[in-house]
């Protein structure tokens, strides 16, 4: 049976920690673990998965949830209750509601303080990982039976009907991660014809019928190419030259947005290397498999730009097309012979250095999955038994989530992210002695994962920002500074600055919360929006050389929404409560922050969500940004047309569902379904919240909550839903724990500032 291990780890030459790996999170298969009843009912969680698959596409997260709940012998004693349809909400009602969705949810907090959850979705995670333990003979220690048992069902459970599968979860098919897929589980040891339900010979046939792997994307090109089942004369160069460029030039990675020059970085160490793995019968097997011609006849100059119309969201202009095909025929045939090959040494030499520079900020982790996977290659492509390459080894099980659907690889973990909103919601409550011991766990969490330095050495001169004070999007150890994460964390160490230390523990001292302001400060743009990890400002004509097909603004670093309003809200509070640092600085900033959001305002009153789906979630926290800085219905435009907005896209059941989407194609976009999202409701009750509604007209809020209480389940859960978090545009995410968090935050702030003043009115 699978164990959820919570802070585990021992320092030793591989595997070590800053903070002693609170937040850490990894799975361990136990065979001898679990009475017979439990195993029925993971069982039976599996096969209800397995039978709604194409009617709820993320997974509940059931394992680590029954087994925390079963390990803390968690019981709802809390009655449940209803509320009829003409029959109006009362306090009691609320507050039942309520304290059973907080009852419920602390049971779930992990020993170290933070809420676990899932954090997956996308499709092309898992399978690079797969590949890369094959290609370093590493596949079985890495993944023994009970694991490629567990990766198997969940790329079975995540195959569409027409046998291919999605950018992520709930997508259409793509070229790209279907072929990810059927090359995983034929390393995995299913046949041409295996795997559960004809996977394997449906997803052929998909790929047969979608032009072969030959219109695989840029990213599927390279995979391919580094595993031996494409020719990198197929691909577009990425020359690890790119790394020694003088920065006072427009292109340099200097002015990248980190996750783009994380990605090309190894890329282009692999590229320059043109490393290709060993030739097994496995994988000329997959030459044949792949292809609608022979392998041998297939012209390779000719497939370079070629992209399936499925896979293709962000077409390539003329100019990088044309960028490309010049660096393909003239600079590579010059920089692979002599003289010249010995500037690409140095290349390579430099973009090496970079890399053992971003794995040791990180403790191996690296930014996230994707590059992850890609510096570990690197890693073992410049030495196989050195030990860059073990220290990555050891910190493969952070990234593995196991769930009723299979084993997936995570983004990278959202810990503090998740944990940062679950402290707000439960204080909202109201029900703080009650949780007491939930509180101070939480707040001692936040308070050991803030970042305590910045990056090692000359961080500027490896394209870094200071980090010392932010809180990551995970765990301290991963080391990577993200402004929203610490607007939230900081949010939550300054109220619990102002409540009784024997209730919620020591407050944070106030140095350490002066160094998170100072990070939030210094990612303001100059148009007064809040980038997310470095500060943006690279020309805009950058993003026509983004070299993906399938994402959106990724070669330099924006500004959001989301970020932009957590900051307004942090500095509003703490300027409150520690009115003597840089207090200048912090009016300038609001002022502009608030002049950034009503900038960027949609015409129909909506705000465009990065994180999440989509104008719901951007206009929540638009709102809540707004009304920190002092707007409100009555003296800001903007305020009046997004709660115009809100109401405007309420259901007739009184939630609000947006469909995923709105997200690619950037206008509203409503469910299909006729059931409203729930997380999506909570999200825009608070929104209406923020603006004064319950002053004007109740009702829309009254009726958000009535779906809000009626949905609760039995034991004070949230049924799972459709995806609600998203990035780049095109891809989605699955945040496990929002479906606790927000209905819960949604009730907690029906209930104080809804009912009670109008209870007292």
């Amino acid at each position: 049976m699978w164990k959820l291990k919570i802070a585990e780890g021992q320092d030793g030459p591989y595997l070590y920690s800053t903070n002693n790996y609170v937040g850490r999170q990894t799975w361990e298969f136990d065979s001898n673990a679990g009475t017979i009843e439990e195993r029925a009912e993971i069982e039976k969680a599996r096969q209800q998965f397995w039978d709604n698959r194409y009617k709820v596409k993320p997974s509940g997260d059931l394992l680590w949830r029954m087994q925390f709940l079963q390990e803390k012998n968690f019981k709802q004693i809390i009655p449940s209750v209803k509320v009829e349809e003409v029959e109006e909400i009362s306090h009691e009602v609320a507050t039942i509601a309520l304290r059973r969705a907080v009852h419920f949810f602390s049971a779930l907090q992990a020993n170290d303080g933070h809420w676990p959850a899932e954090n997956a979705g996308p499709l092309f995670f898992l399978p690079p990982l797969v590949m890369c333990m094959y290609i370093t003979g590493h596949l079985n220690t890495v993944f023994p039976v009970e694991h490629r048992k567990e990766i198997l069902r969940y790329i079975y459970c995540h195959q569409n009907e027409d046998g291919g599968w999605g950018l992520h979860i709930e997508g259409h098919s793509t070229m790209f991660c279907t072929a990810l897929s059927y090359i995983c589980m034929r390393i995995l040891g299913e046949g041409p014809d295996g795997g559960e339900n004809n996977a394997c010979a449906r997803a052929r046939k998909w790929i047969l019928d979608h032009g072969s792997v030959t219109a695989i994307p840029s990213w599927g090109k390279t995979w391919l190419s580094i595993l031996g089942v494409f020719e990198w004369i197929g691909t577009n160069p990425m020359p690890p030259e790119f790394w020694i460029l003088p920065s006072f030039l427009p292109v340099h990675p200097a002015k990248m947005w980190c996750y783009c020059r994380m990605v090309y970085m190894p890329m282009s160490y692999l590229y320059g290397k043109r490393f290709v793995g060993p030739m097994t019968p496995l994988i000329l097997q997959l030459r044949e498999e792949l292809y609608d011609q022979p392998y041998d006849e297939i012209n390779w100059k000719k497939v370079r730009h070629v992209c399936a119309k499925e896979d293709l969201y962000y077409p390539h202009p003329l100019v990088q097309d044309l960028m490309w095909d010049s660096l393909y025929i003239c600079t590579e045939p010059l920089l692979t012979r002599w003289p010249f090959n010995k500037l690409r040494n140095k290349a390579l030499e430099v973009t090496m250095k970079h890399i053992h520079y971003e794995d040791e900020n990180s403790r191996y982790i690296t930014i996230g999955c994707v590059e992850k996977v890609l510096c570990m290659l690197a890693c073992w492509v410049e030495d196989p038994n050195g030990d860059y390459f073990k220290k990555h080894l050891a910190r493969i099980p952070d990234y593995l989530w196991v769930a009723e659907d299979g084993m997936k690889m995570q983004s990278f973990g959202s810990q503090e992210w998740d944990t940062g909103f679950a402290i707000q919601a439960l204080l909202a409550s109201e029900m703080n002695d009650e949780i007491s011991d939930t509180l101070k766990k939480g707040h001692d969490f936040i308070k050991q994962s803030q970042v305590k330095d910045d990056p090692s050495g000359d961080f500027k001169g490896m394209y870094r920002h200071i980090s010392k004070g932010s809180w990551t999007f995970s765990d301290q150890d991963h080391g990577w500074q993200v402004s929203d994460c610490t607007a939230e964390a900081l949010k939550c160490c300054l109220l619990f600055s102002t409540m009784p230390p024997e209730l919620v523990g020591q407050a944070m001292e106030p140095a350490r919360l002066y160094d998170s302001v100072n990070i939030i400060l210094s990612l303001q743009s100059k148009n007064g929006g809040l980038a997310a990890w470095e500060p943006a400002g690279a020309s805009g004509y950058l993003e026509l050389l983004n070299p993906t097909e399938f994402f959106a603004d990724i070669v330099i670093e924006h500004e959001y929404v989301e970020c932009t309003a957590s900051s307004i809200q942090a500095l509003v509070l703490f300027k409150k409560l520690y009115p003597g640092y840089r207090t200048k600085e912090i009016k300038k900033f609001v002022d502009n922050a608030v002049k950034y959001l009503e900038d960027v305002q949609m015409p129909d009153g909506s705000w465009y969500g990065n994180w999440g789906v989509c104008f719901t979630y951007g206009s929540w926290f638009a709102l809540g940004g707004l009304a920190a800085a002092g707007k409100s219905y009555s003296n800001c435009a903007a305020v009046r047309r997004g709660v115009e907005f809100l109401l405007r896209t309420q259901r007739s059941d009184g939630g609000w569902g947006e469909s995923y989407r709105s997200c690619p194609d950037k206008v509203y976009r409503e469910l299909e379904t006729d059931d409203s999202n729930l997380v999506q409701t909570a999200w825009a009750l608070m929104g209406l919240i923020h603006s004064g509604q319950v002053h004007r007209d109740p009702r829309p809020l009254h009726r958000a909550a009535k779906l809000l209480i009626n949905s609760q389940m039995e034991d004070g859960d949230f049924p799972q839903q459709e995806i609600t978090g998203v990035f780049m545009k095109n891809c989605m995410l699955h945040y496990a724990a929002y479906r606790n968090i927000y209905p819960l935050w949604g009730l907690a702030e029906y209930r104080k500032n809804v009912l009670l003043p109008l209870e007292n009115k």
